[in-house]
């Protein structure tokens, strides 16, 4: 058989090959080098230009000039940074790309050239020796450049990212179980640097410089709203105790009564726990001292404009005061039954208030606040004019509102990072609708629920679950195609709100039942009946579940595929309503006191 062999001057366009693909791959790597360079020398949110229009624009709030010139600057260190992260990543590809075009072009080299043999009597040291020994060396240097060019290519891309967590695209990298997951941003770059998006994020570098908006970090450290952060069922805090007594006061950290009734849960903030307490005559907002339990406060919501003249009717499962506050550590905000809004600063003095209307809901209202960046989120589902609003929560000027077509409801929103963008999700009956923070677009919506809905939406790992008495348990894959993974209808609930991680959704029912399920398949692993009813919502917190019964019995338990006890402590009170987590800390309201547990 024939033997193929190259011409020479195969093998010299091979050589050229190699040479020009190397050159570029040495250019490359001076270029990811110098890029690097520059990233540690410049920081976009740290410039001497910024930090001075800051200062300028803490001493002179109202200058809307100033305002503007922080926003052009803003969107092109936005800019900016989206280059050099195009830059990296192509860089990156491009350099992997043309050393392996060098590789292959000297194997194939190496392969077809002619072998001779070793002559016998050559001498060590003779000008091929020293030549060949030049050429190791040339390797050598080479690979090493090409790896630290890698190695800095790879610092770079961290250090954009900790850029980018600064300059709010996207939230800290957190566990997967937590409500917050890392931001895909190669998927919305385009989005993030064109249009309202980017406007909306140099007016939260403004809101932020005048102090209205909390960081992400803050955020993680409170439980600022009902079901924790974005109203998931999650929290962020450790050492949290597993064993108490109510009844021999047994890690009983302190134990205050509550003025007036209330089934809203608490939410911390700092030092600052908050509460409110509504009958037919009054209606209040409660601040207590998280280390000794002291009511630092009591401020009372009246006089508002528009507000009805008397109490509506209620049902008594959720009183005057239902909805659970919500706060961003500037202000708090509450709503009751009678569509009476409120922000209070953090010492109690009330900001703005206004009334939304008379609600046409035989519960009275009863959906919890969000705050999302600089804008108060309320879900207001009302009989004939249902509607999902904004306000400016500095201002209580009304930023966006979306009408909703659907029936009434009493569940309340939930707000996630679905890993490319930030959504919000109500539930109502037929629908789950997701909508856009930032301006209340609708973004998709499934139909998969009906009846008054009462329990809120879950979410994880891309998946939203949806559940209601005589409708069913549903777990939607969220976005846009979206679509009904799976259902079940064997246990569902009228009142507590599922919750839910990568692997697991447990769903309580308001009778006692706690059910776990696949999440991603549905397939049921366990059922454990607590023996009595429930309807407060669980919440998984430093690797457990914590459910609590209407008892005060808070039963605990490993998030796995078995049911597995881990105590059941006793408040000695009776309890409706969710509990609060803090750093070594659980903040319990019962039906007449507010009780702090902790180690």
């Amino acid at each position: 058989m024939e033997i193929f062999r190259p011409s020479e001057k195969t093998i010299r366009i091979l050589q050229q090959l190699a040479l020009a693909a190397g050159l570029f791959a040495f250019i490359l790597c001076i270029l990811i080098l110098v890029n690097f360079y520059q990233l540690k020398r410049v920081d976009p949110l740290n410039s001497p230009a910024m930090k001075v229009m800051i200062e300028r624009l803490n001493n002179h709030p109202e200058d809307e000039q100033l305002k503007q010139e922080i926003r052009e600057l803003d969107l092109l260190a936005r800019k900016a940074f989206f280059a050099n992260r195009w830059q990296i990543k192509t860089g990156g590809y491009l350099l992997a790309f043309s050393l392996l075009i060098v590789v292959i072009s000297l194997k194939t080299i190496e392969l077809w050239r002619i072998k001779h043999p070793e002559i016998p009597m050559s001498k060590p040291g003779s000008f091929w020796d020293q030549r060949m020994l030049n050429m190791r060396w040339v390797t050598y240097s080479g690979i090493g450049l090409i790896a630290i060019s890698f190695l800095v290519a790879y610092l770079s891309h961290q250090q954009l990212g900790e850029q980018m967590d600064r300059m709010g695209l996207k939230p800290a990298q957190l566990a997967e179980e937590q409500p917050f997951q890392q931001l895909n941003t190669s998927a919305s770059d385009s989005n993030l640097l064109t249009g309202k998006d980017s406007l909306a994020a140099a007016d939260s570098l403004v809101s932020e410089a005048q102090g209205a908006i909390p960081t992400q970090k803050e955020i993680n450290e409170n439980f600022p709203a009902f079901r924790g952060i974005g109203g998931n069922g999650t929290s962020f805090h450790k050492n949290i105790p597993t064993k108490w007594d109510g009844k021999s006061g047994k890690n009983i950290k302190w134990k205050t009564a509550i003025p007036l009734p209330g089934f809203n849960s608490p939410v911390i903030w700092g030092n600052k726990v908050f509460l409110t307490g509504a009958n037919t005559t009054k209606k209040e907002v409660y601040c207590f001292d998280l280390e000794n339990g002291k009511i630092l406060w009591i401020t009372p919501i009246a006089n508002i404009p528009g507000s009805p003249a008397g109490a509506p009717k209620v049902n008594g499962e959720t009183g005057y005061s239902a909805p659970t506050v919500a706060t961003d550590g500037r202000r708090v905000y509450a709503i009751f039954a009678n569509g009476d809004l409120a922000a209070l600063d953090m010492d109690g003095k009330v900001v703005w208030s206004k009334n939304l209307g008379q609600p046409k809901n035989h519960y009275g209202h009863s959906s919890s606040l969000l705050v999302y960046q600089d804008l108060l989120l309320v879900q207001y589902d009302q009989s004939g004019n249902g509607a999902v609003m904004a306000f400016n929560s500095l201002t209580g000027k009304q930023a966006w509102k979306t009408a909703r077509d659907v029936k009434i409801s009493w569940a309340s929103p939930i707000l996630v990072n679905t890993g490319s963008r930030m959504e919000l999700i109500l539930l109502a009956e037929p629908y789950m609708i997701s909508y856009n923070p930032s301006n209340g677009k609708e973004l998709w919506r499934v139909d998969c629920i009906s009846g008054e809905v009462g329990p809120s939406a879950a979410y994880a790992d891309g998946i939203a679950f949806s559940v209601n008495d005589y409708s069913k348990l549903a777990a939607v894959k969220v976005g846009t195609p979206n679509s009904i993974l799976w259902e079940n209808d064997e246990y569902l609930s009228d009142i507590p709100s599922p919750v839910a991680n990568s692997k697991y959704v447990f769903l309580p029912t308001s009778y006692g039942m706690m059910v776990c399920y696949d999440a991603k398949t549905g397939n049921k692993y366990w059922e454990k009946d607590f023996g009595t009813p429930t309807y407060s919502s669980p919440m998984l917190v430093d690797g457990k579940v914590f459910q609590l019964d209407k008892k005060g019995v808070m039963h605990i338990f490993s998030p796995d595929k078995a049911y597995q006890s881990i105590s059941e402590p006793q408040l000695g009170e009776g309890s409706v309503c969710t509990p609060a987590f803090s750093e070594g800390r659980i903040i319990i309201r019962g039906d007449k006191h507010l009780y702090c547990i902790s180690n």
